[in-house]
């Protein structure tokens, strides 16, 4: 995994998303929306997934390449949490991200979501590259406490 020691941070208030520029390894599925646009979302899956205080629930998420999905973050914990996933956002042709407390952002790159404690964000997403990508906490120490995992697209 390579290590970025230049990168430029822009934060979204209210619902907290982390846009990250610099010290790409991969590129971003360049064809987004088109891919978006073609997905029949009436067939769309929801997978759950819950952050706690050191842990994701469950730690493996895993994926179809090419189904529609909606990923439901849950921030059960008491601190904010961050969902850091750089190179599988770089493997997903993204719709959008939606707060139902606070409204959607439509963009079709992300680095890092974060969720503030009892709130939740869906992502909306095609998966398109097939691999093992690793998932963790950035927050400090919630990685080497046991918050870390992986997701797979199949």
């Amino acid at each position: 995994m390579k290590i970025c020691m230049r990168t430029k941070w822009v934060v979204a208030t209210g619902i907290g998303i982390l846009f990250v520029a610099g010290c790409e390894t991969g590129s971003y599925v360049t064809d987004s929306a088109s891919r978006v646009k073609a997905a029949d979302w009436k067939t769309m899956q929801t997978v759950d997934v819950v952050l706690k205080e050191y842990s994701y629930t469950p730690d493996t998420l895993k994926f179809k390449a090419g189904t529609p999905y909606k990923l439901q973050i849950l921030n059960r914990g008491e601190n904010n949490h961050y969902f850091v996933a750089q190179e599988f956002f770089k493997a997903i042709a993204t719709r959008k991200v939606q707060s139902n407390a606070d409204g959607e952002i439509k963009a079709p790159y992300f680095s890092a979501l974060e969720i503030f404690p009892g709130r939740s964000l869906d992502l909306y997403f095609v998966p398109v590259k097939k691999g093992i990508y690793s998932l963790h906490c950035t927050n400090n120490g919630h990685e080497e406490k046991g918050m870390h995992g992986a997701i797979v697209i199949e």
